[in-house]
């Protein structure tokens, strides 16, 4: 845990919010889900920013986060995913213990997908090349 204030809530999650783990990561439900199936894959050790993993504990996410991928592929059969981390205030951290966000995307579930993450910015998701949205 770090010198805060408030205690990080991803430092004691109990057994029963973990849906798969490893030795070096877990992965539950998220609290607040943007869609059916927003999964977080958190590092055990208390680190604020994914690029303060070891080359090991950070291999050990990524393997967590496939994992994850395929078993909420298997399940709901969303259409895409969404993978995503914010590191800092400033990219929307508002946890601060590293964590990776996987979003199972939807057909329909925003009028326009394009862009994907680059939507993080608004106005800055589409290609110059993009086509405009039918008006259908």
């Amino acid at each position: 845990m770090s010198d805060c204030s408030k205690p990080c809530p991803f430092c004691d999650i109990s057994d029963a919010r973990i849906l798969r783990q490893n030795a070096e990561a877990l992965a539950i439900s998220d609290a607040y889900p943007v869609s059916c199936g927003h999964t977080l894959v958190i590092p055990r050790r208390h680190v604020a920013d994914l690029f303060e993993l070891s080359e090991m504990e950070l291999a050990e996410v990524v393997r967590l986060v496939g994992e994850m991928k395929k078993q909420l592929a298997a399940g709901a059969s969303p259409g895409g995913f969404n993978i995503g981390v914010n590191i800092g205030g400033d990219a929307g951290q508002t946890v601060m213990h590293a964590h990776v966000h996987i979003i199972p995307r939807y057909a329909g579930d925003v009028a326009d997908p394009i862009g994907g993450v680059r939507n993080v910015i608004p106005g800055k998701g589409r290609y110059p090349f993009d086509e405009p949205p039918s008006q259908t």
